[in-house]
């Protein structure tokens, strides 16, 4: 073996890696429907029976991009809420790093909740509405942490508005950059606590 060749080689996690981050950039460019193999193989410096062997399809990639954000997504949410004072707090803390995760994802966040992914089958849908599914558990888990005597039903219903809420906003802040990734939680915050907190007065 080369040096050159001993270079190349890394450790399979890692490649894998490095395929996903090649993939959502060029799904993020072209669209699903456009995007090359060949091309994310080229960049990738691997041959596509590489990525083939690795993701099965074109289609298994996307829901490994799809499956790797949602695992992000979960661990910024459930870090950025440690230490919050109050259920106020731990929404606006966490209505925080999802817009952060979003804006630094733009292009390729703006392809996972629109249609698109449609296109590459239901296994690519499920995971987006795993990543749904599992905000809301969090939500519901962070609201239980502050709000001990509401039922579990009560505490889905304040996590669902606010998942619902955050993702529609999230498809026009990933298209514009006059409004920052604060400024778009506390203006979500500013229309959703008046309604949880009346929410929560009133369960």
């Amino acid at each position: 073996m080369t040096v050159t060749e001993r270079k190349r080689r890394m450790p399979r996690a890692e490649r894998e890696r490095q395929m996903m981050a090649v993939a959502e950039e060029i799904f993020a460019e072209r669209g699903y429907a456009a995007a090359s193999m060949d091309e994310i193989a080229e960049r990738c410096g691997v041959s596509k029976p590489m990525i083939y062997e690795y993701f099965g399809s074109k289609d298994g990639l996307l829901v490994a991009c799809i499956r790797a954000a949602r695992t992000e997504m979960a661990e910024n949410a459930t870090q950025a809420v440690i230490g919050a004072t109050s259920a106020e707090d731990a929404l606006r803390r966490g209505l925080v790093a999802f817009f952060q995760f979003a804006d630094s994802r733009r292009r390729s966040w703006a392809m996972m909740v629109r249609n698109e992914v449609a296109l590459a089958g239901t296994g690519a849908i499920d995971e987006i509405e795993a990543i749904r599914r599992e905000q809301v558990e969090i939500d519901a888990a962070m609201f239980a942490a502050f709000l001990p005597d509401k039922s579990p039903t009560e505490l889905e219903i304040l996590a669902q508005i606010v998942v619902g809420a955050c993702e529609r906003l999230s498809i026009w802040y990933v298209s514009q950059d006059e409004v920052t990734a604060v400024e778009a939680a506390e203006h979500l915050l500013s229309v959703l606590w008046r309604g949880v907190g009346d929410a929560v007065t009133e369960l």
